[in-house]
Formats: C-alpha cells, structure tokens, sequence
C-alpha cells in the first residue's frame, strides 16, 4: 500500500481527515514533527471520528527519522512548485507522498534533494494559492489506488 506523509502539519482537522481517509484505503500514515497540535487534540479526534483505531499512524521526529525507519522505495513530494502533474506518475507500491505544512508548504531543502519528476502538482486556476492539505492527499492517493485497481477494496 502507500504511505501519506505529513510534514509538520499544523491543522488538527485536515490530519483528523488524513486519518479517516488512511483508514479508508489502507494507506499508512506518518507524521513529522513537530506537530502543530497535540494527538489529544479534540479536533483531531472530531474530524477522525471512530476511525482512529482502523488506521495505521506512526509519529517520526524529523525527516531523516522517518526515510532511516520506513525506507520507501520513492518519496514523491506535492507542491504548488511541483512540474510534474499528479496523474502523469505511475505510481509504485510503497510510495511515500509527501506533503507540506498548510501555511507554507514544503521547505526548498526537502524539495530540493528529489529529482525534479519527484515534485507534483495538482493543477488549479490561475491564481490560486493552493487546496485544503486534506483534499489534496485524497485526489493523490486515490489516484495512485485506482491506478492498482483499488486493491483490498470492495
């Protein structure tokens, strides 16, 4: 299956419905720290709503911490920067897709140590800033699910 990774995210309800959605799919997700709410957090648990013990959560001190212990074979990144749209990926099992904080997306020294095709994008208008972190992480992952024929699914 695939892994969301969030980077210090800041939003207890977007990582609330991050969650929901891992549970729903399969995914795993992994949060980078530092967080920007604490797990106990009534939002976050409002927005998961009982789906907290059906997903797989596992919480990493930094990046490094997170790319020694799980080792995904490719870290796709998603960025407003990004070339590369989401669609045009063939998405491999494992991939790690790797999205920023909500008020200021990923860092320039994660983006910059991936190849180029490693950054994507979800098209918007013209001058829109970005998408809720939440629905951004569904488009992508449905996405790399239906390309594997929704596998483990009903």
């Amino acid at each position: 299956m695939f892994h969301i990774v969030l980077y210090e995210p800041e939003i207890a309800p977007n990582t609330g419905n991050i969650i929901r959605l891992c549970a729903n799919t399969g995914a795993f997700l992994h949060l980078v720290g530092p967080l920007g709410f604490s797990m106990n957090d009534q939002r976050l648990r409002r927005a998961g709503l009982d789906y907290h013990e059906f997903a797989a959560v596992r919480q990493h001190d930094s990046m490094a911490a997170f790319l020694r212990n799980i080792q995904p074979p490719r870290l796709l990144a998603l960025s407003t920067r990004g070339a590369t749209l989401y669609t045009a990926v063939d998405y491999l099992q494992g991939d790690a897709l790797l999205f920023g904080p909500e008020t200021r997306g990923l860092p320039d020294d994660i983006l910059g140590q991936l190849p180029a095709g490693h950054i994507l994008r979800v098209p918007m208008r013209p001058h829109s800033r970005s998408l809720n972190l939440a629905n951004t992480a569904a488009v992508v992952l449905y996405e790399a699910w239906r390309q594997h024929d929704f596998g483990g699914c009903r």
